[in-house]
């Protein structure tokens, strides 16, 4: 085994001795770069591929996680700061499961765990102190998972239980944000923030909830009905809505029929926030309604009886009158009807009822840009037709509802806007546009560039350079050499010929076509440059 290296060495010698300069120069190229990109695919395959465990993670919990990973024996970068901790991608998610597990990490403040742990013996004050602590943490915990808030922290201001009620106390709530960058929270996310903590705590109301943000802004607004900045603000809030919403529908249909940034519409509404109950009562004499009607019928009947018996003695006596005829009775009957009718005027009563928000007046205000002919220096004006400002006139009225009984009103104009700043900004931005375009262009094309003049310049190298042939095997000489076997040339002639690699050395100038055969069956090249360098030597000789 040694041996047969050593040979191979040797032949590697040989063979780089008769190479070229240029030639050598090549080689060794080709070696370094396939060492060089054998070394990098090695290391590359053999990198760690990191990944995200957790991010935006504060200091306290960062070392926590980093703590269980001490421990677990797993590796790990940070970045962010020290807010991001990275692990081999391999072991992302089984690291969450045992971090999770350990509840790690927990986030800032203390949640409903606090109550994991029993506590004999703890004070009504102090568990009502933890409950309250709780929530303040869940809180917390809830409005961090906001894409805009980066951290939070709620503050619960709970009123103590009296026998007493106050109706002038009541609970409060303070929550402060640390939002993301230098933006501010959207008016969205804080009436999310707002409700969220109202709805968490018993006797909370939206408004009783304050919230700040980092950069020291206060961004809860008084919104309570009962207060004169809750109406204001309110109010203020509903007609910049209404003048918004109107604006743009008239804006959308003159986008549609002008183009983009040709009009500009503007409108101000004024808004009835008064509450008005109006009653009225009709009177119709001549529409009588009978309500009642009584009708009574009454009879009498009446009997009396003429006296014909003288004054004296008898009359004063009791006499009978049933002897011999009685004296004339007279017999009387009364028959009474009574009616009663009674009658109501017709009356009639409505009750109109008009709530806070109706439109009492509107107003709109619309800019037309005016057509521009010819170019920079020859531009004229070319004013359209009064035709053509009523139709636009018309579409604005229908789309933002102008009625002009009730004193509404609209002004259209035509005039020339100046767009030479936007033309500035257009010219700058797509000669920026074209800068990064070739910059681009260049970049990507300077490293192909390279790879083709490096391969040009190696191509012309090698054009440059002699053919030569390279013998790969043992030289013929050695093999013609001396039967000593030295290889040298300095053998004495004498002596048996040798067996060197299944070829036969025989002594200078004996050449049998046995051996002939079996060298040119096993090196042709080397037995062709043995010719050539023979026919040449032959040649200088009959020269000489």
């Amino acid at each position: 085994m040694n041996q047969n290296l050593s040979k191979l060495l040797g032949q590697l010698r040989d063979i780089w001795g008769q190479l070229g300069t240029t030639q050598r120069l090549n080689v060794t190229a080709a070696t370094l770069v396939l060492v060089g990109g054998l070394s990098a695919l090695a290391l590359w395959s053999s990198r760690v591929d990191y990944a995200l465990l957790y991010g935006g993670l504060s200091d306290t919990e960062a070392s926590k996680v980093i703590a269980a990973l001490d421990d677990a024996k797993v590796p790990y970068k940070t970045g962010g700061g020290g807010g991001s901790i990275l692990v081999p991608s391999d072991k992302v998610y089984a690291m969450r499961m045992q971090l999770a597990g350990r509840g790690i990490p927990s986030g800032d403040g203390v949640g409903f765990e606090i109550f994991d742990k029993a506590n004999f013996g703890i004070s009504d004050f102090v568990q009502r102190a933890n409950y309250t602590r709780a929530i303040e943490g869940e809180l917390a915990r809830t409005i961090s998972q906001i894409d805009e808030v980066q951290s939070a922290r709620v503050m619960i201001v709970m009123p103590e239980n009296r026998l007493l009620l106050d109706k002038d106390t009541f609970p409060t709530a303070s929550v402060f944000v640390h939002v993301r960058g230098t933006s501010q929270l959207q008016s969205q996310s804080i009436n999310s923030i707002r409700f969220l903590v109202a709805n968490s705590v018993e006797g909370l109301k939206p408004n009783h909830v304050s919230v700040v943000d980092n950069l020291g802004n206060v961004l809860s607004e008084n919104t309570d009905d009962d207060s004169l900045t809750g109406l204001t603000s309110t109010q203020l809030a509903a007609r910049r809505n209404l003048e918004q919403y109107l604006a743009k529908k008239a804006q959308d249909m003159l986008d549609k029929v002008l183009g983009p940034g040709q009009a500009i519409v503007r409108v101000s509404a004024d808004i009835n926030y008064d509450t008005l109950t109006r009653s009225d009562e009709k009177y119709d004499p001549d529409g009588q309604v009978a309500t009642m009607q009584t009708k009574q019928d009454q009879t009498t009947d009446t009997s009396t009886t003429a006296n014909t018996t003288p004054v004296g003695i008898t009359s004063n006596t009791e006499v009978s009158t049933n002897a011999g005829g009685g004296a004339p009775l007279n017999n009387s009957q009364n028959h009474t009807t009574t009616s009663t009718i009674n009658y109501d005027v017709g009356k009639t009563t409505s009750n109109l009822v008009e709530t806070a928000g109706g439109i009492k007046r509107l107003s709109a205000s619309v800019s037309i840009a005016a057509i521009e002919q010819g170019t920079n220096g020859d531009q004229k004006v070319v004013p359209r037709t009064a035709d053509q400002l009523d139709k636009l006139r018309s579409i604005v009225a229908s789309a933002v509802g102008i009625d002009t009984s009730r004193g509404d009103t609209i002004a259209l104009e035509e005039l020339p806007f100046n767009n030479e700043f936007a033309t500035e900004v257009t010219q700058e931005l797509d000669q920026q546009q074209k800068q990064n375009f070739w910059w681009e262009l260049a970049r990507n094309a300077t490293y192909p560039a390279l790879a083709i003049a490096v391969f040009l310049v190696l191509l012309r190298l090698l054009n440059r350079t002699p053919v030569q042939d390279i013998p790969l095997g043992v030289p013929v000489g050695r093999l013609l050499a001396n039967h000593n076997g030295n290889g040298n040339g300095n053998g004495n002639g004498h002596g048996p010929p040798s067996r060197i690699g299944d070829a036969f050395e025989t002594p200078p100038g004996v050449v049998t076509v046995e051996v002939l055969n079996r060298l040119i069956k096993e090196n042709p090249t080397n037995m062709t440059q043995a010719i050539r360098d023979w026919m040449n030597k032959g040649r200088s000789t009959e020269q000489n």
